[in-house]
């Protein structure tokens, strides 16, 4: 009798939450046998995956030891050992993406240093070891500070507009990045396979949460040129193929006022701005990846119906055991897609969930998705 499609072939996934959750329900269609490590016991992928470890990512013998279980290892979070990875990939456990670009990605500092090297368009930038040397940039303000290693989801990034935000400065590493007259700000995914083939993502538009400083909207296709989307592909193809990396890369760019193409920052894992591939293009960024894990041949990126996706942020103020507020009324509207990540608990700002909106018209597509925004809440 023959054997399964993959059957035997285990996945290690460090890190257990949404991204895996997302990753996990697709590895399903190709009977994928998939394990996670996450320090949270209660992380999204705990009840639904067959294997779950809780562990410090960064604790490096339980990543080393995790990843002996396996025969691949990626990651849906940068925030991990990478030298238990380098022990596993010198060990001939494939490491996707290579540890080598996790280093990369993990510091800012060497991600500018990065673009540098290879001539991508990025902002001016400056490296200090602590607050004392933002005396020497006063006459750069206003200036965006960002730390090197640490920052997610909006943290670890702020804006110095004087002198008497130095107060409020990051102490430690950091770069500061010439302000940006910003235009729009889109993101591309690129995937890279075993094989050196390589595919992007379509560009999507994102619209932020100025209190949060996370995605609050995400609209596919983004409004922009035909000739600015290939610009915009091409640059984010090119970004992971000088990181000679094997994965998916999401690639946030700031489109200047000056419609100049600016990198602002990569992320090699499955990422926000590529939700809506779930329901809105052919190949969703989850099926990528599995793809690139497994050595498959990548699928075709291309949208298939215009969407806007949503982010279910806790509501402020309201934290405990979460609840879904007139999450049936969302439902009733046509084109409407619910996810649910599993968390338990919800707090301010915090990512709950998110909503894909699919219509012809992508105009439609934006007003279903803003009656959903006000319509369903996560309270507690």
């Amino acid at each position: 009798m023959e054997k399964p499609f993959y059957k035997g072939l285990k996945i290690g996934v460090l890190g257990g939450g949404q991204l895996g959750r997302m990753l996990l329900q697709k590895s399903y269609s190709y009977n994928l046998e998939m394990a996670f490590i996450d320090p949270d016991a209660n992380a999204p992928c705990r009840e639904i995956s067959n294997w779950f470890y809780r562990g410090d990512l960064n604790n490096f013998k339980l990543v080393y030891d995790f990843g002996k279980k396996c025969d691949v290892v990626t990651i849906e979070i940068e925030n991990v050992n990478v030298e238990a990875l380098e022990k596993l990939e010198q060990e001939g456990i494939k490491v996707f993406p290579q540890p080598r670009c996790i280093k990369i990605v993990q510091d800012k500092g060497l991600q500018k240093l990065f673009y540098k090297e290879y001539s991508f368009p990025s902002s001016d930038f400056y490296l200090i070891e602590n607050k004392k040397d933002l005396e020497l940039f006063k006459d750069q303000l206003p200036i965006v500070q960002k730390l090197r290693k640490g920052g997610y989801d909006g943290k670890g990034v702020q804006i110095l507009k004087n002198v008497s935000d130095f107060e409020k400065a990051f102490d430690g590493p950091c770069i500061l990045e010439k302000l940006v007259d910003i235009k729009q700000e889109i993101s591309v995914i690129a995937c890279r396979g075993q094989n050196g083939d390589v595919k992007a993502f379509p560009p999507v538009e994102m619209e932020f949460n100025p209190e949060a400083n996370l995605v609050e909207f995400l609209f596919s296709p983004a409004s922009i040129s035909s000739e600015m989307e290939k610009a915009a592909m091409e640059l984010a193809k090119n970004i992971i193929t000088k990181l000679d990396m094997v994965g998916i890369l999401a690639v946030e760019m700031f489109l200047t006022k000056d419609n100049e193409l600016l990198v602002n920052e990569i992320a090699p894992r499955p990422h926000n701005s590529g939700h809506q591939t779930i329901e809105g293009n052919v190949t969703s960024q989850y099926d990528q990846l599995l793809r690139c894990l497994i050595g498959m041949p990548l699928g075709n990126t291309d949208i298939t119906i215009p969407s806007v996706m949503v982010n279910l942020l806790g509501e402020k103020d309201f934290m405990g055991y979460a609840k879904y507020k007139d999450i049936e009324k969302a439902m009733a509207i046509d084109g409407v897609n619910i996810h649910i990540y599993g968390k338990a608990e919800t707090k301010s700002f915090r990512k709950m969930g998110h909503v894909t909106v699919v219509d012809k018209n992508i105009e439609k597509a934006k007003e279903k998705a803003k009656i959903v925004k006000d319509t369903l809440k996560v309270i507690a």
